[in-house]
């Protein structure tokens, strides 16, 4: 498999992929984490998911191991093990094939044609999760602030969602460092979203994905 695209894209982008073998080795030192379902990994420049696509892999295994007997709660916790996929990708062809990838991965999982909501909901997570955009200036394409979706599973079947400015997550690191102005204030005054939506199921989230539009939680 070649690691570039075309010379004028490593020239212009730096553009060259990770080998297999490197992206086991740096996933092995994560381990543990890869392996937890709801554990989060961000690539902030995911290219076409090398290592998106083996996290996802390790978590849908995680899923398997310990849900595979209940069909309800199996596909559940592996859209939440999605959910705690993220990317940013500049490149607008790389980015389109990495949620197509990703989208794959999970539809042969769970055996999805694309009249489930399963595989409508997976999309719609996808778009929110794999951001086209630049990692450095935490804008999107357009020139928007990247913000990301923070899911969690809340159990019956409904999904917590909750919005947070990229930029502002990055900063709480300085911001709460020993020393620092801010070093008294608790993580909860530090990450706070800009938006929080009431809880949402496979079929709601299906919806969102052709133009439904999630409403904000009161």
């Amino acid at each position: 498999m070649s690691l570039i695209k075309s010379k004028k894209r490593v020239a212009d982008h730096g553009e060259v992929f990770t080998s297999a073998w490197i992206v086991e080795a740096m996933l092995d030192l994560v381990k543990g984490e890869t392996e937890r379902i709801d554990s989060r990994f961000l690539e902030p420049a995911c290219g076409s998911g090398n290592f998106l696509v083996r996290v996802l892999q390790r978590k849908l295994a995680a899923v398997e191991l310990k849900f595979g007997k209940s069909e309800f709660e199996k596909r559940h916790y592996a859209l939440l093990a999605l959910m705690c996929v993220y990317g940013i990708e500049l490149l607008a062809d790389n980015i389109a094939e990495c949620r197509a990838n990703l989208l794959e991965i999970f539809a042969d999982y769970l055996n999805l044609n694309k009249s489930d909501d399963s595989y409508r909901a997976t999309s719609y997570v996808l778009w929110q999760n794999l951001v086209h955009g630049d990692a450095l200036t935490m804008r999107t394409h357009d020139g928007q602030p990247i913000t990301f979706a923070e899911w969690g599973y809340i159990g019956k079947g409904k999904f917590q969602r909750r919005d947070f400015r990229f930029d502002v997550l990055t900063g709480s690191s300085a911001f709460s460092a020993e020393g620092s102005l801010f070093a008294h204030l608790g993580k909860h005054e530090i990450f706070t979203p800009i938006k929080t939506y009431p809880p949402m199921t496979v079929s709601e989230l299906a919806a969102a994905a052709h133009g439904g539009t999630p409403k904000e939680a009161a």
